[in-house]
């Protein structure tokens, strides 16, 4: 199915298709190239009348155009036309011309690079010499562009640059230009697979590809007409014999060329928008893929009946959101891979999207677009903008398929490389260097980097080889001392070159892109080393170029790290972007210019002192003072809408200060302002008067010889007539109207202009004005004429109303102004004479009102906010899920009361992705289909019988079931007993002999089962095997024979399990550690407010004693904001409005700068909040609980103020008490608030001794995390090559299990043969015995029909065609059959007397002969059945001799596999050991001493783990009692041995007396020794029941269809007895109808004798008429005879009717009686 988009898929373009167009666009192109361009037009303008010297140029442009367009043909063009054919010549000319061309194109022919580069234009009266200006270097790099990073070998790399293609040697930095032919740009370059060509695709009119040779640099091939404009990619196939174009914008043309033959071979369009990429299949060339904006395409070159055509199918998006396409890569099996602009990667297949991939927790494979997927050494790398390149695993991408509805499969790369931040990814390609894997990659931010993608412990980190602005360069400026140029660009960077030594010097980045630079001149700085740059938020920066080390001016041999910019100052002195900077010519006035319409002066001896700012009619693109040779210091300032003004020096107030200034607008100004229009219209107007003017003194002219030659001529009436004629021709004359004067409404733009001299200046426009095209009304919503003009009064109301408005609201303001001061001499009168504030309400309900509608404005504000705080609150989620959701538990420190010990938490994060992820090995051998095919085992075959018998009882089920539901008839009864009756019988039958093979089978599995004399256990030897080898030895890894076993083996899934179970294990103790010093951390609360308690509770008792017996109240412990961390995030409305005051106050001191940061954020306020908030931190349950204690505490009696008076002694007794109870409560107290802080620093310092071991064993547990880090890193690296290894033995296992599975095979079925060959043997001694028990003894025709019986004959052998191979085999074997029976009978007959087998002799029973003749083709039949079986037999013992010898060789290709798989372990191994692994020890546990001491040297010794050790100790004791154990199992089994071959002799015996007892019984019952097996399978004969009930059921059939035959017969009869009625009745009517007719025939004889006999023959009608009668008669007369026949035969019982002969006059009537 086509697309809409594929217009062009059916047919394909001619090669010359163009040709016509191409012609007219060559021309004009030669014809364009003008050194002074018709649309640039220079003016010298002294005043402000601008329009006097261009007034002869316009006068003569036609012919000038022609002069110069004719001198440019002649001379660019020349050289260039000689390699081309012609472009004046025909067209047949130019086709036959292009075929010698073709035919000349040999392998060594080569074009001139001088001839095909651009040129400079020079003009021919012109002195200045082509070679004026040369590339010396080149800084840029056109890094946005697609692939424009390719490699010709290890140390060259090309790129693009403008007009120039750049090669690069990567190891000198040396540079080598190639110029572009069209002198347009360059669209996109390639390189051949074999890297010893380029391409160097144009830009421009029907550009050229121009294929190079490398390294010669010359050109090869130039390939035309390819597209319109310029190319957007090129790409070579793998073999690198065609080449794929895909055009720009307009045409998007694909094209498929033979490059080297110059020709086009197909032609298309590639889709209707842009096209970023068109590559060839690797693995099928015939197909390619595109892809742009919005779509991709697959396409197919296929033979049609019209040719070779271009088929593209698009892809279909379906669900997914369309997006545009960057990257992608055709997978070797048809899929293609795909990004997308999210970053998700697409698998499409067939057309249509497969599979979205994604990463875990549907992340995207990468941040932003994917730009280039490859695939490298069986993994795909996929390259992003977010600077990343990731690498993944190719099997997982190729067997992707969808789980669920979402589309999405969740996978993760295997390895990942962030490059750098602020990096864009564009494209990559590989440097082929042997052992590492270095690649070159392009960024579109300005770069190129060097990335390392090995991903091993030695991997290098990300090179930036060379750096450039990564947009066009908006200014570029040159030092006035030295070899230094700065520039700057939208890639908001500022970089300084050194050009004498080609290098980069420094750069410095900013927020905004730079738009405007100045070098500072000397005359305001004498260093030399500022610029000054403006950028496009309307910020001037002034920075400094400086050496660190002192210096500040620098020459040409300087290193790059001795240089550094610095911001020096910076203003901002405009809203727009700046355009332009100038310096007055003194250096005293700094004067900038921006897109927002103004100009700005500034002092620069005062640090750019503003002084104002002038307005301008348009946008500012240059500004220029006036040089030296000018008397008065101007500026000129240039406008982009054709406005030039020129401004004086402005004045300098020394005196007023900044702070006084109300605006720096400059409003007394005195400017002088140029505006320059088109004088077109005015030259054809004055060209049109002069005109008319020559036209009109040509006819007073004539006039006047006319006037002459009739005064001449005829005197005073020649006066008259040629007045009268002058009358009529005023009257017939009007004169038409002159040209309007136009002038355009936008004029031309200047592009530059500079003083020339004083009072004069010179500017450049661009382009030519022309009358504007009227607008089109596009809109069908545009306004009528009518509808516009009640427009225009609807406006004039609404303005009027507004004015109205306003009037009011002043009148409004007035009044607001009177209250105010009347409510200000309220406030000013006495209290009690002053009004209150509702006295001043006039109505309550406007306030009402006023209060309502302040409520719906704050309704609709928060309406208007809700984005905003929508926004804020998704960005806080975000934050939260970044930053706290991760976290499972944040650091709490826990202080101690008395003392400065501290304990903190682990700052515990969500576990790692090891401990939930688990990879399967693909080392692990998977059980293969065979032995799963062997453990079902042929059960499965006997379900399979079992179950399509079931079908067919079900089958017959059904079918019984539907006979049930119609009566039954006499016949069926009978048949249906019948069938009963022989099924009961085979039933028996089948039954009596399944238990026979039951009983068989049991006995051949008991057989089976039956070990054999040298038998031994396969467990047993393989143990021995394993105690040869290992016993007694404990195998080093380190060992240069170590043998890994198998459980041992490790790789990348298996340690990063075991990295995963690391990981838990640390998060459990960190958790359960955490628990802990939380559950401290509430100790330590509970045990503050319980002392809060208590010191409330003892200040209440020292209320009440003497201050002489205080004790010192104990301090209430402090909770730190470390210990409760949660609190951080808590806020009530009063922090937010501290919070935002503080913001504030920020805001207002920031001053702008250079990449400057707020020092706060909004973090500040919430993580100040709690110190800030609470005080001590308590919380209000505590403060509630202390007040409780409070009222709780001891009721102290509070005397009531009366008059003192002495106590009595009781109560002074009593005082003394209540005395000593508080003293001892205090003391209580005291020493309970210390028991409590004494009791939490115990708690605390024992917790804090348990988490110093936890931190050993963590710390131990990170140096493991590192070591298995390493090792996974390092096994990572080995995976590949070993699961390579491991899947060619798992396939070698498999193919060997597989042969041993098809020799087992093959042996059954041998057997399973021999067992039919011994089953047709004896069927045929079984035939012959039942033929001499048939014949009987004492036979005189024994003999005969023995004869008769062994007799062979030749037989048609009926066999289903197989295949044409079966056919030839059965063909062959049938036929040496055929000649084997043929030689056979031929020696009977020679030997034997011939006889007649065909006839019964006489007297011979018929029966027994035809029994004979029976039994003779079961003979052949049992004869031909072993032929085939020994055949088979043959055939399998040949399968099974090659079976062997194949698994013999894959056997020894296992082993070899083996070996290579065990040594590349050996390898993993070594490399494992040689990474270093830390293991803490202590003194006690080193035991390797020399002498008594420790040796310095530990390299010869190895550390065990005490369980290691321990569980080698304690198996020397295993084995010695192992060892002892297994003695005493031999003797014992040897004893039961003995005892087991007593009991077989015995049971021999008794076997033999039961079989002899046996025999004896069937001698006494049948006479002999018959086969009991035999005797209870015996059956009925099936062939002759079934040959019964169809006998029965056919002589059914045939009586019911005698009935329906009579029935017929019936009604024949009546209907014959019907139709002879009818033809009798027939008969009759002719009859009278002859005699009526001969009666008329003699009348009319009569008649015609009466008149004369006028005839006198009979008429020839009549004669045909009667002839036709008598044939009639006849006919039914032979109709009348068959019939009696064939009633004749019918009364006949089974008479055979045939159909009555007709006469073919009959057959011709039979229509006509119908």
């Amino acid at each position: 199915m086509k697309e809409p988009d594929d217009q062009d898929t059916d047919g394909e373009k001619s090669v010359t298709s163009k040709s016509d167009g191409k012609k007219s666009l060559r021309s004009s192109k030669s014809e364009s190239r003008s050194p002074v361009q018709e649309d640039d037009t220079f003016l010298e303008d002294a005043t402000d009348e601008t329009f006097t010297e261009g007034e002869e140029s316009y006068l003569e442009e036609d012919s000038d155009e022609e002069r110069l367009e004719g001198s440019l043909s002649s001379f660019q063009y020349d050289d260039l036309q000689s390699t081309r054919v012609s472009q004046q010549t025909p067209a047949p000319a130019v086709e036959e011309a292009e075929e010698e061309v073709k035919k000349k194109i040999s392998e060594s022919f080569f074009y001139d690079y001088m001839e095909l580069a651009s040129m400079p234009f020079v003009t021919l009266d012109s002195d200045i010499p082509l070679d004026l200006l040369t590339l010396v270097h080149s800084f840029g790099y056109d890094c946005r562009k697609r692939a424009n990073l390719q490699l010709l070998d290890n140390s060259i790399a090309i790129y693009i640059a403008g007009n120039q293609l750049i090669f690069l040697n990567l190891k000198t930095k040396e540079q080598i230009y190639l110029r572009s032919s069209s002198g347009e740009g360059i669209g996109v370059i390639g390189v051949h697979p074999h890297k010893t060509y380029f391409i160097v695709a144009e830009k421009g009119s029907f550009p050229d590809i121009i294929i190079y040779e490398y390294p010669s640099l010359r050109p090869y091939r130039i390939l035309r007409d390819g597209t319109e404009k310029g190319y957007a990619y090129v790409n070579f196939n793998y073999s690198g014999t065609l080449l794929a174009s895909v055009g720009s914008n307009p045409d998007y043309t694909l094209t498929i060329w033979n490059w080297k033959e110059e020709q086009p071979i197909l032609r298309t369009k590639a889709f209707s928008q842009e096209v970023f990429k068109v590559t060839f299949n690797p693995d099928n060339e015939e197909q390619l893929t595109t892809s742009g904006s919005g779509h991709i395409k697959f396409w197919e070159m296929a033979f049609t009946f019209t040719g070779l055509k271009l088929q593209g199918s698009l892809g279909r998006f379906g669900k997914t959101t369309t997006t545009d396409i960057e990257g992608y890569m055709e997978l070797p099996d048809g899929k293609v891979l795909s990004g997308s602009e999210w970053g998700n990667m697409l698998l499409w297949e067939g057309g249509l999207i497969k599979v979205e991939l994604c990463r875990g927790t549907s992340k995207s494979c990468h941040n932003g677009p994917i730009n280039q997927i490859m695939l490298d050494e069986g993994e795909v790398i996929t390259v992003g903008s977010d600077g990343c390149v990731r690498i993944w695993d190719f099997e997982t991408i190729d067997t992707a398929d969808i789980i669920d509805e979402t589309g999405l499969l969740e996978i993760e790369p295997i390895n990942e490389l962030q490059v750098d931040k602020n990096v864009n990814l564009f494209s990559m390609t590989k440097m082929s260097e042997t052992g590492n894997n270095f690649w070159l990659a392009q960024d579109a931010n300005g770069a190129i980097w060097k990335l390392d993608l090995s991903f091993s412990n030695i991997t290098q980190d990300p090179e930036c080889l060379f750096s450039f602005h990564s947009g066009a360069v908006e200014a570029v400026a040159v030092s006035p001392l030295t070899y230094l140029m700065a520039t700057t660009a939208l890639d908001c960077s500022v970089r300084i070159y050194d050009f004498a030594s080609k290098t980069l010097l420094t750069q410095m980045k900013f927020k905004q892109g730079g738009t405007a630079l100045v070098w500072v001149p000397r005359m305001v700085n004498f260093t030399g080393a500022e610029i000054i740059v403006g950028f496009e938020d309307g910020v001037v920066r002034v920075l400094e170029l400086y050496d660190p080390k002192g210096l500040t001016i620098f020459v040409g041999r300087k290193k790059i790290s001795d240089a550094d910019i610095r911001l020096k100052q910076v203003f901002k002195p405009h809203t727009a972007r700046v355009t332009a900077l100038a310096y007055e010519r003194d250096g005293e006035i700094l004067a900038t210019g921006s897109k927002d319409q103004t100009v700005f002066f500034f002092e620069v001896e005062r640090d750019y002192k503003p002084i104002g700012y002038i307005n301008t009619p348009g946008p500012v693109c240059q500004l220029m003072w006036s040089p030296m040779s000018h008397l008065e210091s101007t500026l000129l300032i240039i406008c982009e809408n054709g406005y030039i003004l020129e401004a004086p020096l402005p004045t300098i107030n020394l005196e007023e200060d900044d702070h006084d200034v109300v605006s720096y607008e400059i409003k007394d100004m005195c400017l002088k302002c140029f505006h320059f229009s088109s004088v077109k219209s005015k030259i054809l107007r004055s060209i049109e008067i002069e005109k008319r003017e020559r036209q009109r003194k040509l006819k007073e002219k004539i006039r006047e010889e006319r006037r002459n030659k009739l005064a001449a001529e005829m005197g005073e009436d020649g006066e008259k007539e040629f007045q009268e004629e002058e009358e009529e021709e005023e009257e017939e004359e009007e004169e038409e109207p002159l040209p309007e004067i136009f002038i355009p409404s936008t004029p031309s733009p200047i592009l530059c202009g500079f003083y020339s001299e004083p009072g004069k200046f010179w500017v450049s426009l661009f382009g030519i004005e022309t009358e504007p095209i009227p607008e089109d009304i596009e809109d069908p919503k545009a306004y009528s004429i009518e509808n516009a003009r009640r427009k225009r009064e609807h406006d004039k109301l609404m303005k009027e109303v507004e004015e109205i408005k306003a009037q009011k609201r002043e009148q409004i303001k007035a009044l607001r102004t009177e209250f105010c001061k009347l409510l200000e001499m309220n406030e000013e009168l006495p209290t009690h004479m002053q009004f209150k504030r509702t006295d001043f309400d006039v109505d309550s309900k406007i306030r009402a009102e006023m209060h309502r509608r302040t409520a719906f404005k704050i309704q609709q504000v928060e309406k208007e906010l809700a984005w905003e705080k929508e926004k804020h609150e998704l960005g806080l989620k975000k934050l939260k899920n970044r930053f706290r959701d991760p976290l499972e538990s944040d650091t709490i420190v826990v202080h101690a009361i008395l003392s400065d010990h501290k304990i903190s938490s682990y700052r515990l994060v969500q576990p790692s992705k090891y401990s939930k992820f688990k990879r399967t090995s693909q080392s692990e051998r998977k059980p293969s289909k065979l032995d799963r095919f062997e453990k079902e085992g042929t059960g499965r075959k006997d379900s399979q019988r079992d179950a399509g018998g079931s079908i067919a009882i079900q089958e017959e089920s059904i079918i019984e079931k539907g006979k049930k539901f119609r009566p039954k008839t006499l016949s069926e009864i009978m048949v249906e007993n019948q069938i009963e009756k022989t099924r009961k019988l085979i039933l028996k039958a089948e039954r009596a002999q399944l238990k026979i093979q039951q009983r068989k089978k049991e006995w051949e599995e008991l057989y089976k089962s039956k070990p054999g004399d040298d038998y031994e256990d396969p467990k047993d030897l393989q143990a021995i095997k394993e105690a040869q080898v290992y016993m007694g030895d404990f195998n080093l890894k380190t060992a240069p024979d170590y043998k890994i076993p198998e459980h041992m083996r490790i790789n990348a899934a298996k340690k990063e399990e075991e990295l995963g179970h690391l990981d838990s294990l640390v998060h459990g103790n960190k958790r359960y550690m955490n628990k802990c010093i939380v559950s401290l951390r509430d100790l330590k609360v509970a045990v503050v407010e319980e002392i809060q308690c208590l010191v409330q509770e003892l200040k209440n008792i020292q209320s009440t004693l003497h201050v002489s017996k205080h004790i010192p109240i104990p301090h209430i412990p402090q909770i730190h904001p470390e210990e409760v961390p949660e609190k951080r995030f808590q806020y009530d409305e009063e922090t937010l409005l501290n919070f935002k005051q503080q913001h504030m106050k920020s805001d207002d001191e920031k001053s702008p700068g250079v990449e400057q940061t707020g020092s706060g954020g909004p973090g500040g306020g919430f993580l100040k909040l709690s110190s800030g908030k609470d005080g001590d931190l308590t919380t209000r349950d505590s403060m509630s609980r202390s007040s409780k204690a409070s009222t709780l505490s001891l009721d102290i009696p509070k005397y009531m103020e009366f008059e003192k008076a002495e106590p009595t002694d009781v109560e002074l007794e009593i005082m003394k008490r209540d005395e000593i109870k508080h003293v001892y409560m205090q003391q209580y107290l005291v020493n309970r608030v210390k028991e409590l802080i004494v009791t939490f620093d115990a708690e605390l310092r024992l917790l804090r001794h348990q988490k110093l071991k936890l931190d050993t064993q963590m710390k131990l547990s990170d140096l493991h995390h590192v070591t298995l880090f390493q090792e996974i890193l390092l096994l990572k690296n080995f995976e590949k090559q070993e699961n390579i290894l491991q899947e060619r033995v798992n396939s070698l296992d498999k193919e060997e299990q597989y042969m041993q599975w098809k020799i087992n095979e093959t042996l059954k079925e041998m057997e399973e043969k021999k067992n039919e060959i011994t089953k047709l043997q004896e069927q045929e001694k079984a035939l012959y015995a039942g033929f001499q028990t048939a014949i009987g003894e004492n036979n005189k025709f024994a003999n005969f029909l023995m004869k008769v019986l062994k007799k062979k004959i030749k037989r048609v052998k009926k066999k289903e065609v197989e295949g044409d191979a079966d056919e030839d085999e059965e063909s062959e074997e049938s036929s040496e059959e055929e000649s084997s029976l043929e030689s056979d009978e031929d020696e009977s007959e020679s030997e034997d007397e011939v006889f007649d087998d065909s006839i019964c002799p006489t007297n011979c029973d018929v029966a027994l002969f035809e029994l004979t003749l029976q039994l003779r083709e079961k003979r052949l039949d049992i004869e031909e059945a072993l032929v085939e079986e020994k055949k088979v037999v043959d055939n399998l013992k040949k399968e099974y001799d090659t079976l062997s010898k194949k698994v013999k060789i894959v056997a020894t290709n296992l082993n070899a596999a083996e070996e290579a798989l065990e040594a590349y372990q050996r390898e993993k191994q070594q490399r494992l050991n040689e990474l270093l692994v830390v293991i803490p020890l202590k003194l006690h546990q080193i035991e390797y001493v020399v002498f008594g001491e420790i040796p310095s040297d530990l390299s010869g010794t190895l550390v065990f783990s005490n369980h290691a050790l321990r569980r080698l100790q304690e198996r020397i004791r295993e084995l010695q009692e192992e060892n002892s154990k297994q003695q005493k199992l031999n003797k014992e089994w040897r004893e039961r041995r003995k005892q087991l071959i007593r009991e077989k002799r015995e049971m021999t015996k008794t076997i033999h007396k039961m079989e002899e007892t046996v025999r004896q019984l069937m001698i006494s019952k049948f006479g002999r020794v018959v086969n009991l097996e035999a005797l209870q399978t015996l059956s009925v004969n099936t062939t002759l029941e079934e040959l019964k009930i169809r006998k029965l059921r056919k002589e059914l059939a045939n009586a019911k269809e005698m009935k329906m035959w009579e029935e017929k017969i019936a009604q024949m009869r009546w209907e014959l007895m019907m139709k002879t009625k009818e033809h009798t009745r027939k008969l009759y009517q002719m009859n009278d109808l002859c005699i009526e007719k001969k009666k008329l025939d003699s009348r009319l004889n009569t008649l015609q004798n009466q008149q004369g006999n006028a005839f006198q023959s009979l008429r020839e009608a009549d004669v045909v008429a009667r002839e036709e009668v008598t044939e009639l008669i006849q006919l039914q007369a032979e109709r009348i005879s068959a019939l009696k026949e064939e009633i004749a035969l019918l009364r006949r019982k089974g008479g055979l009717i045939l159909p009555p002969i007709r006469s073919p006059q009959e057959k011709e009537m039979q229509p006509a009686d119908l």
